[in-house]
């Protein structure tokens, strides 16, 4: 499987741009009920990617105020990303190999198409193992 066929269903692209506040960023990760978003430029470029993780690192544990602070001071530069094609088991290997735990999906063009996480990779290895385990589970005992 790769990222364009998990990514394909989806109806919404959550970001935020490198101007918004720090405090509006953590409000719209609430309400979106996502973990980590990318970081646009006004004409939509990838230049980032702002997570929960550095918010609470970045402003809340050095006591900063965020309605002050913009998502460019605290945004993870120069991410990871991965093209549409690429397969998951890839991804796994990218999120292991460097401790991250999203991934920013970019085409050919640079348009950030969305993020995948841990969450929906293991989504997915799930229901692939559960899918086998019902066919083998049919096949052992089908005659019975």
């Amino acid at each position: 499987m790769k990222v364009e066929d998990l990514i394909h269903a989806r109806t919404e692209v959550f970001s935020v741009t490198e101007d918004v506040t720090v405090y509006d960023a953590a409000r719209y990760l609430r309400e979106k009920q996502v973990r980590s978003v990318g970081v646009l430029t006004p004409e939509g470029k990838l230049v980032g990617v702002v997570s929960q993780s550095d918010i609470s690192d970045k402003v809340a544990a050095e006591n900063k105020c965020p309605a002050w602070m913009r998502v460019s001071e605290v945004m993870t530069t120069h991410p990871i990303t991965v093209p549409p094609a690429t397969y998951l088991d890839e991804c796994v290997r990218l999120m292991e190999k460097h401790g991250i735990y999203h991934l920013p999906v970019v085409d050919e063009i640079e348009t950030y198409r969305g993020m995948i996480s841990v969450q929906d990779l293991l989504r997915v290895i799930a229901s692939d193992e559960k899918a086998r385990a019902d066919m083998l589970e049919s096949f052992l005992f089908s005659g019975r």
